[in-house]
């Protein structure tokens, strides 16, 4: 049973897991409408790579500028209004017809995604935190939710050939409100802010019953040496790998799925839009009962178990004699891909509990290397080699997980506060 938490620490949870589903959604809607994005603009096709590519590079520079700002302001403050610029981006989007506006717009989107990734990242690190116990891949499985959300609903605007502005205007009018409501309970006062330390209710002040330093506590021990408090990117670079690693096997089914399966595995052209949804699908199950399984075995074993069966899965996809036998690796994938990166951005938080935001952003970045990697390295070696032969590679490169496998273990010394739990697992 759950030990009862404050009201507040409970409300910032459901608060950022609606900021993780809007975000979802708004990405849906832009990445599953660029056909309609590229009519509208009259964007060539030689020209649309450039832009397509200019999104992640810009989105990794918002993510260098919100570790230096969230060093003046907090997190949430970044989150709370770097979120409706993204709907609004979207929307202006939508509604402009001049090729400078398309360029103009992508570019704020892709800035505004950056920080807007980071900060809820950084909040959700700190509220894991904050609340003992795996909670992040629940916020990312309300993300594929969101997800999903947007790309049914961009299916449902091509299919009865609903405009862009009608579409984005919209989402805009309801998302943004939405977040702006939830951004009153955003928490990112977790332990070590100066007022969690002055507030004898909390169990992470020296005088609660709870703490570990208090003689009441019945786990209380001497602590080993604390984790590293300040940001060293030799120590993050292993992250920073499985991070990439894992985009570009994301990137990969996103952006080629459909083309596998239609061209190499012979389906129609209507099967051929089911492996992402089926992915999109198995990656929320994933995440929705993933923290469970954190929660009692570890990340190390889980991040291993996702590695492996999402390994299986591209061996399946690149062996598939059919397209049933395809979607199957597909949906292998969704169930093990789906469990890395939110436990990379815990383990980080946990590797430097003294400058987590700042390990988040870096971090963060390699989301975007790897987006930016993914396609372009998976369609060039399907040009000149074959697309079964393609599939190992990025295979190969999420199977690396596990030699960085260790790099999600927990730090012995909890979170850099004392606060050490020897005979449970701490996951950050």
């Amino acid at each position: 049973m759950e030990p009862a938490r404050p009201a507040a620490v409970r409300y910032g949870r459901a608060a950022l897991a609606i900021s993780f589903f809007a975000q979802g959604a708004l990405f849906a809607l832009l990445v599953t409408r660029i056909p309609a994005i590229q009519d509208r603009y009259g964007i060539g096709d030689g020209l649309l790579p450039v832009f397509l590519a200019a999104v992640p590079v810009l989105a990794g520079v918002g993510s260098l500028v919100t570790e230096q700002l969230v060093k003046r302001v907090r997190p949430s403050i970044v989150l709370r209004w770097v979120q409706p610029a993204v709907s609004l981006v979207l929307v202006g989007l939508g509604v402009g017809d001049q090729l400078w506006t398309a360029a103009v717009t992508l570019a704020l989107f892709g800035v505004c995604v950056g920080g807007l990734d980071a900060s809820m990242n950084m909040l959700g690190v700190s509220l894991q935190r904050e609340y003992g116990q795996s909670i992040m891949l629940g916020f990312h499985a309300a993300f594929s939710l969101g997800g999903i959300v947007g790309a049914s609903l961009a299916w449902a605007g091509a299919h009865w050939h609903v405009s862009l502005a009608a579409l984005y205007g919209p989402a805009g009018v309801v998302l943004i409100p939405l977040t702006l409501t939830a951004s009153r309970w955003y928490r990112d006062r977790g332990p070590g802010h100066p007022e969690t330390l002055q507030n004898p209710e909390h169990p992470q002040n020296p005088e609660h019953p709870q703490h570990p330093k208090n003689p009441q506590h019945p786990e209380s021990t001497s602590p080993p040496a604390s984790a590293p408090q300040t940001l060293v990117m030799r120590m993050l670079l292993p992250l920073c790998m499985v991070m990439a690693f894992a985009y570009i096997g994301d990137s990969t089914v996103s952006n080629w799925s459909a083309k596998y399966l239609q061209d190499t595995l012979h389906s129609s052209e209507q099967l051929s839009t089911v492996p992402y949804a089926v992915y999109m699908v198995t990656t929320l199950i994933g995440r929705s009962v993933g923290d469970f399984g954190v929660r009692r075995y570890g990340a190390v074993p889980v991040v291993r178990l996702g590695t492996v069966v999402a390994v299986a899965g591209f061996a399946v996809v690149a062996v598939a004699p059919g397209p049933w036998v395809g979607m199957l690796g597909f949906t292998l994938l969704g169930l093990g891909l789906c469990v890395i990166v939110p436990q990379t951005f815990a383990a980080a938080g946990r590797m430097f509990p003294g400058d987590s935001d700042s390990a988040i952003a870096r971090l963060n970045i390699f989301n975007y290397v790897g987006f930016l990697v993914g396609s372009p390295l998976v369609g060039a070696l399907g040009d000149v080699w074959s697309y079964r032969g393609a599939m190992l590679v990025p295979m190969v490169l999420v199977a690396m997980t596990l030699g960085y496998a260790t790099s999600f273990a927990a730090v012995p010394a909890g979170y850099g506060v004392g606060h050490e739990r020897p005979r449970t697992v701490d996951v950050g």
